[in-house]
């Protein structure tokens, strides 16, 4: 299985359960892993086989930017749909995580698999 991925993808949005999350944009950051078959881009060379993950990048941008969820399990979730559903991936892993939500910690969140692996 060959793996396209994005790494500290930085998004501001409003996340969170409190009343001051609510108000206030925070920085999630996301890793994605995705399963795509890169033999045909490799041998051909061209754009149109390859999965293009600056579309993904600013299809997850927009989405994110204007969503409001109250947890990281309900965004990650979305995403993942996202991902799979309008890109054709069969399988992800998603990393989200809230930069600073946790004094002491560098940052918290969780990760998330959905698919098939081949």
């Amino acid at each position: 299985m060959d793996i396209v991925y994005i790494r500290d993808l930085r998004i501001e949005t409003i996340i969170g359960i409190y009343d001051w999350e609510r108000e206030v944009k925070q920085t999630i950051s996301l890793d994605l892993e995705m399963a795509h078959n890169i033999s045909k881009a490799a041998e051909s060379d061209d754009i149109q086989y390859a999965l293009n993950y600056k579309s993904i990048a600013k299809r997850l941008i927009k989405f994110v930017e204007q969503s409001e969820f109250l947890l990281v399990e309900r965004m990650a979730e979305e995403i993942a749909s996202i991902v799979r559903d309008e890109f054709s991936v069969p399988w992800l892993k998603l990393r989200l995580s809230k930069p600073g939500a946790l004094r002491g910690s560098q940052d918290v969140g969780i990760i998330i698999e959905r698919g098939e692996r081949h």
